[in-house]
């Protein structure tokens, strides 16, 4: 029994094992990922699990994502051998006498790609029988799709690899025969020591998968042996350099969907280019690897920083001409914008967009709705858009032309933007059912695999592909991608500028919506909408009271005045809205300084904010006008949320728990700050006013949708379900029943 154990730990495929563990750990990293990544342990809030157990390719998950997704894995594993093999020759020399070399390290080299790929199976079958509910005949074709694009590169890769062995022995076979021929003698004169280097190797696998000995190559010139491994470096070094072209040209060729390969497969291609990248410094620069590294990122910041590489993102439709004067980002500037006469004349005109939209009532003193939505990524703009559309039913169809103003940040925002796009549709002519599903089916498919396909084939990668937006050129991102794609998901209803909607808004045939964005440099809102809302930029108070005031929000249509403001992109305006951290770029504007704007849930995750404000500033008008007014807010998350508390006793909790404090209260303190503007709002105007609130509740405590940019079949059945929730149906029984009295 120990002769077997021991022959078991001194086999090839264990000490390679361990010696990736003692030398080069860099390189397990990505292994790391990829567990972490499938486990649902690394970025799951991003959907990053969804990105490789559901790829999708032309919109829906296929046995053409899977086998693209398969093909990628087989390319970062073959990268992973080629790195290792590489790194690992002065311990392996004995390979280099042998038939194919390269082929029988791949095979002792098999332990983590094949825990992977056990593993990913695992997961992904269970993934998606429950998740995307896909039937089990359907899932044994998806696996066996991943598996025919894994094996397909794999034998691309040997086929490659056979051809430089075939070279290589052709050219050294003279040497190699004779140096084999002396062999035995020599073995018998001065025996194999039983250890020698750093790892020592009693049995091997063939290319048979049969068990053999290594043999002993002192006999052989260091050169001789260098030789023959060089030649297998310089094979490898050609096809990183492959993968890297095949992504550069993805990168410059993804506006077609042919070319728009499933996210999974990018990341893992570029994984597999780093582990290159990284067996490459680590082979030739050895110990100066860190300064090279940290001087490369010295040189990109510099050329950054000189305006030679421009990595920053921005809303399209504005113009950035630098020939044009900037505007100055400045306390004086702001102030002076927000001057009482300034605020009091924006106040004036949209009093007529009220009185145009009573005039649009059939009640003498109507019902006003103010919409506030939260952020939540898709599972915000699914649960907002099937809420919209089960008021509308419960409204009788009269929901949008009893709203004034919606407001709120991220997810919800796409929901109710795309909702009120219809709406305008509508009122144009065409012939639209708001209730149709087929609505909430659209603005419920995937925006996450262009998203993270395209920073790396364009952000990273790719060339600075430019295109044409209102008249303005710009470069090509993970941003366009977004836009793009959400175009796509929505049938083009939102390819719209601000200035397409003005007139509509104005005169109240629509509701007015604000993109509110926040201003990362001060923490100020960027208030965008299709006129200057001037007298949104602080809160209202009474000014004979109290003489102190603090202007929070810049006018977006003011600001930038010269700058063809009402141009903007509504895709763009609806991107700066709900610039999710990391996922999507901050977006710059051209002031005087820069400034740069990110998601509206950093400042105000609701909306409520902006809508309390626009009831303080027309209070007078609407307690005259309206028999009442109803703030319906719809979150993705349930109010308090006493069942997921921050909870971290680890020892790592005491170091990182001020950090993640914050970050997990947030939404929970700006409920609480609201709830007490709330309560002053709701004293001031009595009985005039009113607020419900639609909650996402989830069938189960702990299976919520993720906070992403993807949802999957279950979730998507979930969202729906939650109306059903006796929360809810309470809620849209209570509108029901004011509708009815009015």
């Amino acid at each position: 029994m120990k002769r077997y154990i021991t022959g078991f730990y001194f086999s090839l495929p264990v000490q390679l094992f361990l010696l990736h563990f003692r030398r080069y750990q860099v390189l397990l990293i990505f292994w790391y990922v990829l567990f972490a990544t499938v486990d649902g342990n690394f970025l799951q809030p991003y959907g990053a699990d969804t990105l490789y157990l559901a790829p999708e390719y032309w919109g829906s998950v296929n046995t053409s994502s899977m086998t693209l997704t398969g093909f990628a894995i087989g390319i970062f594993v073959m990268s992973w051998n080629i790195t290792t093999f590489i790194l690992h020759t002065k311990h392996i020399r004995f390979l280099a006498t042998t038939a194919q070399p390269f082929l029988k390290f791949c095979i002792n080299n098999a332990v983590i790609p094949l825990a992977f790929l056990i593993f990913y199976f695992i997961k992904a079958i269970k993934y998606d029988a429950y998740e995307e509910l896909i039937p089990a005949g359907r899932i044994v074709v998806l696996m066996s799709s991943f598996l025919a694009g894994f094996i397909i590169a794999i034998f691309i890769a040997f086929g490659y690899f056979f051809g430089a062995d075939k070279n290589i022995y052709r050219r050294l076979r003279a040497t190699i025969t004779k140096a084999n021929e002396q062999y035995s003698t020599a073995i018998l004169q001065n025996p194999l020591p039983l250890y020698r280097g750093e790892i020592r190797v009693l049995w091997f696998f063939s290319a048979s998968l049969g068990l053999r000995k290594p043999r002993d190559v002192r006999h052989y010139s260091e050169e001789f042996l260098n030789t023959i491994f060089k030649q297998h470096h310089l094979a490898a070094v050609l096809a990183v350099l492959l993968a890297f072209i095949f992504l550069v040209s993805v990168g410059y060729l993804s506006d077609s969907t042919i070319f728009q390969i499933p996210a999974a497969a990018s990341i893992t291609i570029f994984f597999a280019i780093l582990i290159g990248v990284a067996g490459a410094f680590s082979l030739f620069l050895k110990s100066w690897s860190i300064p090279v590294i940290i001087l490369l990122y010295l040189i990109i910041n510099a050329l950054n920083d000189s305006g030679v590489i421009d990595l920053r993102n921005r809303a399209y439709g504005i113009n950035y001409n630098k020939n044009l004067p900037a505007p100055a980002y400045t306390k004086e500037a702001i102030e002076a914008m927000a001057s009482p006469a300034n605020m009091e004349a924006d106040k004036q005109a949209f009093l007529q967009t009220l009185n145009a939209w009573k005039a649009r009532q059939k009640e003498d003193k109507p019902v006003m709705f103010l919409i506030d939505v939260s952020g939540g990524g898709n599972r915000s703009a699914a649960f907002t858009m099937n809420v919209l559309q089960r008021l509308d039913s419960v409204t009788h169809g009269t929901l949008m032309q009893h709203t004034m103003l919606i407001s709120g940040a991220s997810g919800g925002m796409l929901g109710a933007t795309y909702f009120r796009g219809l709406y305008f549709e509508k009122v144009k002519g065409s012939n639209i059912n708001l209730q149709n599903h087929q609505y909430a089916e659209n603005i419920s498919r995937d925006l996450l695999n262009p998203l993270f396909s395209s920073f790396i084939t364009r952000d990273i990668m790719g060339p600075a592909a430019t295109f044409n937006a209102y008249g303005y050129e710009y470069v090509k991102d993970r941003a366009y991608a977004f836009e793009q794609k959400f175009n796509h998901n929505t049938k083009g209803v939102l390819n719209k500028r601000l200035a397409d909607y003005r007139d509509a808004e104005m005169q109240a045939q629509i509701p007015t919506i604000i993109f509110n964005s926040t201003i990362s440099r001060d923490g100020r809102k960027m208030i965008v909408s299709t006129r200057p809302l001037r007298f949104l930029m602080q809160a209202y108070f009474d000014t004979t009271k109290v003489s102190a005031k603090e202007i929070d929000g810049v006018d977006f249509v003011s600001f930038f005045k010269d700058r063809n403001p009402l141009n903007l992109g509504v895709l763009s305006a609806l991107r700066m809205n709900a610039t999710f951290p990391y996922v999507l770029p901050s977006v710059w504007l051209p002031s005087d300084p820069v400034i740069d704007v990110l998601d509206a849930g950093l400042r105000d995750n609701f909306g409520q904010e902006t809508s309390f404000r626009f009831v303080s500033v027309f209070k007078d008008w609407l307690e005259q006008n309206t028999s009442k007014v109803i703030v319906l807010q719809i979150r993705d998350r349930q109010s308090g949320d006493w069942d997921r508390p921050f909870e971290n006793n680890s020892l790592s909790g005491f170091i990182t728990k001020p950090l993640m404090l914050m970050q997990s209260n947030w939404f929970r303190i700006q409920t609480y700050y609201q709830l007490g503007q709330l309560d002053y709002l709701s004293e001031s105007m009595g009985q005039h006013f009113y607020r419900f609130s639609f909650q996402y509740i989830p069938s189960k405590k702990d299976a919520s949708a993720s906070l992403s940019f993807h949802l999957t079949a279950s979730e998507k059945k979930d969202i729906a379900a939650s109306l059903n929730s006796s929360i809810n149906t309470d809620t849209f029984n209570e509108i029901k029943r004011l509708m009815e009295n009015k």
